[in-house]
Order: structure tokens, then C-alpha cells, then sequence
């Protein structure tokens, strides 16, 4: 990439969250390390009582919607493999109402991996489909609900 697309995460506010904090920086599996940035984030907002944490999550989807499309208009580049805002909001409605353990943390990284990398249906169809700063967030947005329902359902059965 020439150097005048590269990341400005600190003259960018914009780049600075969707590159995860400079997470998205990692030269290999910037997703995996833009989620491993987001675990200690997680930590943070699970202490909220789940109404709060649910307007935490659409308050970060709107956000990534917005900062995630800026960044890519900036650098001319749709969905550059370092914007990991979406990851860091897929891991947090993966977690979302289970319980705060690190097992529980361990798992919901996993199945989140586990659904983002693969994209089963309809993830992969969304993810060709849609465009812009939705188009970075949904496939994540929907691989939280899928490993969430799937991690909702272990517990259950374990319950």
C-alpha cells in the first residue's frame, strides 16, 4: 500500500478506534489480535447491568458504523484488513448476558473466531453484499449473535 494510504492512527481519531487501538497493526491475523485487544475491554463493560451493556453495544455498532466507514473512505480502501472496530463489537455481543469468567471469555473468543473466519450463511452472503461502514460492521454483528446463541446454548445444556 502506498504511504499515503497507510494508517494515521494519531493524527485520525477515526483510524485509532477502527484500527483497535493499533491492534489491526499486527502483520498476521490483525482480526484475531483486534479481538485478543478487545478482551480486556470486554472486562470493563461486563460489569453493567445488561440493559446498560446492551446500549453499550448499539452505541458501539453506530459508532463503528460511522468510524469504520471513515477510515476507509480515508484510506481509499474497503474494509482494510486492520479495522478491527468490528471485531472488537462482535466479541462484545458474543459475550453479551454469560457469565463474567475467563472460561466463559476463552470460549466467546473462540466462537467468535470460529464463526468471523469461517462466515457460514448468512455472514459470508453479508459480508459480499453490503458496503460502507455497515458493510465492515454487520458480518461481525451477526458472528457475535451466532457464537452468543451457540455459547447461550452451552450453558443452558451444561445449566
Amino acid at each position: 500500500m502506498p504511504e499515503s494510504l497507510q494508517p494515521t492512527l494519531f493524527r485520525s481519531p477515526a483510524q485509532l478506534l477502527a484500527f483497535g487501538f493499533g491492534s489491526g497493526l499486527a502483520p498476521k491475523a490483525p482480526g484475531t489480535f483486534g479481538t485478543l485487544a478487545a478482551v480486556p475491554l470486554y472486562w470493563l463493560i461486563a460489569q453493567l447491568a445488561p440493559g446498560l451493556y446492551a446500549l453499550a453495544l448499539v452505541v458501539a455498532f453506530v459508532l463503528g458504523v460511522w468510524i469504520c466507514g471513515m477510515a476507509s473512505r480515508q484510506l481509499q480502501v474497503h474494509d482494510h484488513p486492520g479495522i478491527v472496530w468490528d471485531e472488537f463489537v462482535g466479541y462484545w455481543i458474543t459475550m453479551f448476558a454469560l457469565p463474567i469468567d475467563w472460561i466463559w471469555a476463552l470460549a466467546g473468543f473462540v466462537a467468535f473466531r470460529f464463526f468471523d473466519i469461517i462466515k457460514p450463511w448468512p455472514i459470508g452472503w453479508l459480508d459480499k453484499r453490503v458496503g460502507g461502514g455497515l458493510g465492515i460492521m454487520i458480518d461481525d454483528v451477526v458472528a457475535g449473535v451466532m457464537a452468543c446463541a451457540l455459547l447461550h446454548l452451552a450453558l443452558w445444556w451444561l445449566g
